[in-house]
């Protein structure tokens, strides 16, 4: 799964393939969104609603401070992930690439047999900033990831994602950072006169 949070790949602590780097600019901020991604707009309302999920889940876990803690960045990295979903769905469908449900089901199944089941998934997935209710999403992007891989090759997989991401022209709000072309995620604001998003704020005008 994930190497690390704003990694392209999926995989929650290493179950999943790590993914290479997305490629991607972003500098005219739109209104009312966290990031536009070709025509599909991801709203300041939707990342708030997907962060909260993640708060929510956190706070009930046993180790909720630990977790709550950890994820001072949930904001952007859960915009990081969205975008990066939406890119590797594009290249999957550019490519002759999806998954079906019964293969997410079966996915769900073998890595709930190598966690000890599915309380460990959740559990494993949240400490990664990943509600129970977003794992699916996350496992069904690993499996395009890895559908592309045995369908290209690696480099090749690598060189399409990169290309996807640049002809989809991600563009993130300032508020959560800029995109960084060559890490595949977003860098966090660094100017004093922008402050990073927090979890559950208020929206805001870009």
């Amino acid at each position: 799964m994930i190497r690390r949070r704003t990694a392209l790949s999926v995989s929650a602590a290493g179950l999943l393939a790590a993914v290479p780097l997305l490629t991607g600019c972003g500098s005219t901020p739109h209104p009312g969104a966290a990031a536009v991604v070709g025509k599909d707009r991801i709203t300041v309302a939707q990342l708030q609603s997907q962060v909260e999920d993640v708060r929510e889940a956190q706070r009930s876990a046993p180790q909720g401070r630990q977790l709550l803690a950890s994820s001072a960045r949930l904001s952007q990295d859960t915009l990081v992930r969205l975008i990066q979903y939406r890119v590797i769905e594009a290249a999957g469908r550019d490519n002759g690439v999806d998954v079906t449900r019964r293969e997410l089901q079966e996915r769900r199944e073998e890595v709930e047999k190598l966690l000890g089941g599915s309380a460990a998934v959740d559990s494993r997935f949240l400490a990664a900033g990943i509600a129970p209710d977003q794992v699916d999403q996350e496992l069904s992007a690993g499996l395009v990831r890895a559908k592309l891989e045995k369908k290209l090759g690696q480099a090749r997989t690598v060189d399409t994602l990169m290309k996807t991401s640049e002809a989809l022209r991600v563009d993130v709000n300032p508020r959560y950072g800029t995109w960084d072309p060559k890490r595949g995620t977003a860098r966090p604001v660094q100017e004093p006169w922008l402050r990073p998003a927090a979890p559950a704020a208020p929206e805001q005008p870009a």
